[in-house]
């Protein structure tokens, strides 16, 4: 088996995203938010199509968000994919503006905002407008998980941090902890919890906050913040 990881094209998309809802159907946890954020179902064509269309038209606005497919050579197939905000430079407040959940109206936009502004109000504390690479989703076909694609991905995002001088950072399920600090991540003392009320589950859910530094920065993370808090 031969699994790299390259940049995700326009003729991608469609599979990247059966890889998205695949996996993330897979997780109670990523199951609970697809149905927050797409609230009227997301398997029909009609939605499909329409998701499609609407992706291809925020690639063609965003400024740092980039969109990988991981693809298993031996049998041309994409079978994971990874979604990051890459920031090179530092960010203005007004360049940092959190815009909510713009498809969504009502109660269900109530909710969704409910659950994600949190995690904007922490890497806004964490990080303010210091450089950063957040990735903010990592999916595996489930047929295809447990073939060490997670790990490529880890080891891969740790070469992206050495590359661009940053901290690489995102939102990790209390499952995956483990292979994160196996694979050099650190797992930070802030975390966020989502109230059970919020989230309709039978308990608190708490989401554990993963980073990673380059390292020939020869520093820890919170060295680095307090090197950087200038542009906090």
């Amino acid at each position: 088996m031969v699994v790299g990881i390259a940049p995700a094209l326009i003729p991608d998309i469609e599979k990247i995203y059966d890889v998205y809802f695949s996996a993330f159907k897979n997780d109670p946890m990523g199951a609970l938010m697809l149905s927050v954020l797409f609230p009227g179902g997301f398997e029909g064509e009609e939605f499909r199509k329409a998701h499609t269309q609407a992706t291809i038209d925020y690639w063609s606005k965003t400024d740092n968000q980039y969109t990988y497919k991981v693809l298993d050579t031996d049998i041309m197939e994409i079978i994971g994919m990874v979604l990051a905000d890459v920031y090179f430079a530092p960010r203005t407040a007004e360049q940092r503006v959190n815009h909510g959940v713009p498809w969504l109206e009502g109660k269900h936009r109530a909710k969704a905002e409910a659950i994600l502004n949190p995690l904007w109000e922490a890497r806004e504390k964490i990080f303010g407008g210091r450089p950063y690479i957040y990735t903010h989703v990592i999916a595996i076909e489930p047929k295809h998980q447990g073939r060490k694609a997670g790990a490529l991905i880890c080891r891969w995002g740790a070469e992206m941090a050495e590359a661009w001088q940053v901290p690489l950072y995102f939102e990790a399920s209390p499952s995956s902890v483990g292979l994160y600090e196996k694979m050099g991540f650190e797992k930070l003392k802030e975390t966020i919890v989502h109230k059970k009320e919020v989230l309709g589950t039978p308990q608190d859910v708490h989401v554990p906050l993963m980073v990673i530094m380059p390292k020939s920065l020869g520093m820890t993370f919170e060295q680095w913040r307090e090197s950087t808090k200038d542009l906090a």
